[in-house]
């Protein structure tokens, strides 16, 4: 099969994917918002602008998992970054609620993101999608990486998420999209299965 053809059947392999992803998490997704509002103050849903294909901009979706206001006291905590490179994580974050840490751990917190995914602004698989803020510090040849649809998960989901620095996340999301056909994209699929249900590498 030609290379368009392959990116026609990911499309559609997406919306019946998120689409049957939604209708069969919808109790989930009601207990989780109730949980989260009754853990903390704020909405249940997280809103961040996001970089998608090409560096076009777009607002995804989370559970939220950290305390109202978090963003504000981010540039409070960069000097316990634990990530080289652009990218800020830390772990045992003060932010992150007790409930949120659950999410995490079990990539719950993601779901929402499946409405990204039936909207057309991400994919099942392919790199995750950074902040304009990080794109804007990328090197050179750490800009290809988006080339590709941004996805839920990825090559560095499955070599180690977290534990992966940030060099190696970019040479492995550059691999994917050097090597991408639909068979490595349901191999990263099967990969993501036994990650997700034992917490590989979350935080």
């Amino acid at each position: 099969i030609g290379e368009e053809w392959q990116l026609l059947l990911k499309r559609i392999f997406d919306i019946i994917v998120s689409l049957a992803g939604i209708i069969l998490f919808a109790p989930v997704f009601i207990v989780i918002i109730i949980f989260i509002k009754s853990f903390s103050s704020g909405p249940a849903i997280f809103k961040q602008v996001r970089s998608g294909m090409n560096g076009r901009k777009f607002v995804m979706y989370k559970f939220r998992t950290m305390v109202e206001g978090a963003e504000g006291m981010k540039d409070g905590l960069n000097r316990l970054n634990e990530m080289k490179g652009p990218v800020f994580k830390i772990k045992n974050d003060p932010r992150v609620t007790r409930f949120g840490a659950f999410l995490r751990r079990s990539s719950m917190d993601e779901l929402p993101q499946l409405f990204n995914v039936l909207k057309g602004e991400m994919s099942i698989v392919g790199p995750r999608p950074p902040l304009p803020s990080e794109v804007e510090k990328y090197e050179v040849w750490q800009r290809r990486r988006m080339s590709m649809k941004p996805g839920l998960t990825c090559m560095w989901q499955i070599n180690g998420r977290n534990n992966v620095d940030f060099d190696k996340w970019m040479t492995l999301d550059l691999e994917y999209i050097d090597k991408w056909s639909l068979g490595l994209d349901f191999k990263i699929l099967l990969k993501t299965i036994p990650v997700v249900l034992f917490s590989i590498g979350a935080r």
